[in-house]
């Protein structure tokens, strides 16, 4: 906020007005700058200093009215205080807010942020998701376990099916005990699904039978 070395008192302002109208540097127009003071009477005038170098003489503050200032200032006891001050110089109301110095409890904050954020959360975060895999794994499992079962349950069932389809109808295989065979009720107009033609008219003396479409036997 302040420093003193000598006889030279500065003082760093965030933002100041003089009965409400802000105080800027007169070549950038930035609200904050420095007031610098130098000298052993109050009545020494100081000038104002901007960050880009911009320098200026202040008329209406002295070096007195920097140690009202000073002295005005709140400080600050917790990380979210502003430092502010407010006095009356000449019958005009200066108001504005100091830079603010490190406390202590801007260096607490910034070790529990830093231990926080890096540290503690990120472990935190690491172990609430083994956590998450560790319960959604037995789950995914048994998933996997129910569906592969009832594949390898429709697979079997399938491959019993084709297996006995296949015993069926091949010499040699195993044919289904309780499997009786349909009757056959043989054509009486063909033999074999066709007609032998008594005729020397055609080429072709055996055709299909109409009866029983070729098949031998009728239903």
């Amino acid at each position: 906020m302040i420093t003193e070395g000598g006889e030279m008192l500065t003082l760093k302002i965030e933002q100041m007005t003089i009965n409400g109208h802000p105080v800027l540097c007169p070549e950038c127009a930035s609200e904050a700058f420095t007031l610098d003071g130098t000298g052993f009477i109050d009545a020494f005038p100081v000038r104002g200093n901007c960050w880009q170098s911009h320098s200026w003489e202040e008329p209406l503050i002295t070096l007195g009215g920097l140690k009202q200032i000073q002295a005005a200032s709140t400080g600050r006891q917790r990380a979210e205080d502003e430092d502010t001050f407010a006095i009356v110089i000449g019958g005009a109301l200066i108001e504005g807010t100091l830079h603010p110095d490190v406390i202590v409890d801007d260096l607490k904050r910034a070790v529990r942020d830093v231990y926080w954020k890096r540290i503690i959360k990120p472990g935190l975060r690491r172990q609430k998701n083994r956590a998450t895999r560790a319960v959604k794994r037995p789950f995914k499992q048994a998933a996997a376990a129910v569906t592969g079962a009832a594949g390898n349950t429709v697979a079997s069932a399938k491959a019993a099916a084709i297996g006995a389809a296949w015993d069926w109808q091949t010499a040699g295989g195993n044919p289904d005990p309780d499997y009786t065979p349909e009757p056959i009720n043989p054509c009486p107009v063909c033999k074999d699904g066709y007609i032998q033609l008594d005729t020397k008219l055609h080429t072709n003396t055996r055709v299909r039978c109409s009866v029983c479409h070729g098949t031998g036997d009728i239903d």
